[in-house]
């Protein structure tokens, strides 16, 4: 094992990102994560199931009865972005097929799919909206991918 430093890190081959969130029904998330949103699903369990994201993150929905999401949001460009939230920066192919999806499936938008950061490094389209046990998750597409993890300061872009 190398030592971390402050460069950017080469991801291993194969690297997946894994995130495990609370539900509060598993059989309602089961629904949701697999029939709604069509994410493929991996093992499962009598109170967990595992789902691939598009072949970038593994989540793991567990139950926890009684469990609610807080609504907290942070302003970001404009928007009341929940926080915590989840997701994945997408092609535009496939951001816009997953809003084809959603929209199809009479999934609401907790803020509809539209651009941010316009004419700066991080411009993008994203959307959010809320699974069944109010977990926030957010995807976008990138005008260009490869400012995903540009560094710059938003603040130096706004206006005075």
């Amino acid at each position: 094992m190398t030592a971390l430093s402050s460069a950017a890190p080469t991801p291993s081959p194969g690297a997946t990102f894994h995130l495990a969130i609370p539900v509060r029904d598993i059989a309602e998330a089961r629904a949701f994560y697999g029939d709604t949103l069509g994410f493929r699903k991996g093992r499962e369990s009598k109170t967990w199931t595992d789902y691939d994201v598009f072949g970038v993150c593994q989540l793991v929905v567990h139950e926890v009865a009684g469990f609610d999401a807080a609504r907290q949001h942070s302003a970001v460009d404009g928007d009341p972005v929940p926080v915590p939230h989840f997701g994945a920066a997408l092609s535009a192919v496939d951001f816009d097929a997953l809003v084809d999806r959603l929209q199809k499936k009479n999934i609401a938008f907790a803020t509809s799919p539209h651009a941010r950061f316009v004419g700066q490094p991080g411009e993008q389209r994203t959307f959010f909206f809320l699974d069944p046990s109010g977990n926030a998750l957010e995807f976008k597409t990138m005008k260009h991918p490869g400012n995903l993890f540009a560094r710059y300061d938003v603040d130096a872009f706004e206006e005075p």
